[in-house]
């Protein structure tokens, strides 16, 4: 299993060696505003699924809608996240980090609601309670760490669960997420 000991943001605001995706979904983010928060994700599609390349066709804007009977429910959604990182943690990266991708829908985080405008969001192949990879941990904690490094205004207590800013209407990452080992992997060396 590769060990992801860290990860380089260039001067485009994107991840140095994975997978570009340039997704359409996406926009400016409002005046003076820079990335403070991250969201941690999951999402699997079908629900429970993995491996196929589903999630990166819905982030392209070209998932056929007829494929499952639960795409039907996504027909002309139009979302992103800025990075997905697969069971085997490789990363595509679809929006610039200091662009606003469409992850958040509504939420609030500390009063303040269009949490999309501040914030960083990650995508984990994953279900609430399927628990997550080693690669994937060491990956998504490689990642945070330049994030925080690229953005100081993104410290420990603003990476937070899509759970957290949209409660009531989303709970992931989950129950299976490892908040305790994720926290403490980013608090050596920081």
């Amino acid at each position: 299993m590769p060990i992801f000991e860290r990860a380089e943001i260039d001067d485009h605001h994107c991840l140095v060696g994975v997978q570009q995706r340039p997704s359409s979904h996406y926009d400016e983010r409002p005046q003076h505003e820079q990335p403070s928060v991250l969201v941690i994700h999951n999402i699997t599609l079908p629900p429970g699924e993995f491996g196929h390349s589903y999630i990166d066709d819905l982030f392209m804007g070209t998932l056929d809608c007829s494929a499952h009977p639960f795409f039907a429910q996504l027909k002309g959604v139009r979302v992103s996240a800025h990075c997905v990182i697969n069971r085997q943690g490789e990363v595509k990266q679809y929006v610039p980090f200091h662009l606003r991708a469409w992850h958040a829908g509504v939420s609030s985080f500390q009063g303040r609601t269009r949490v999309n405008d501040f914030s960083i969001g990650i995508e984990l192949e994953g279900t609430d309670d399927s628990g997550f990879t080693s690669a994937q941990y060491q990956r998504l904690i490689a990642i945070t760490k330049a994030l925080m490094l690229r953005y100081p205004t993104i410290s420990l207590g603003k990476i937070v669960g899509h759970c957290d800013i949209a409660p009531g209407r989303k709970t992931d990452p989950g129950v299976a997420f490892d908040w305790g080992y994720f926290r403490s992997q980013l608090a050596l060396n920081a």
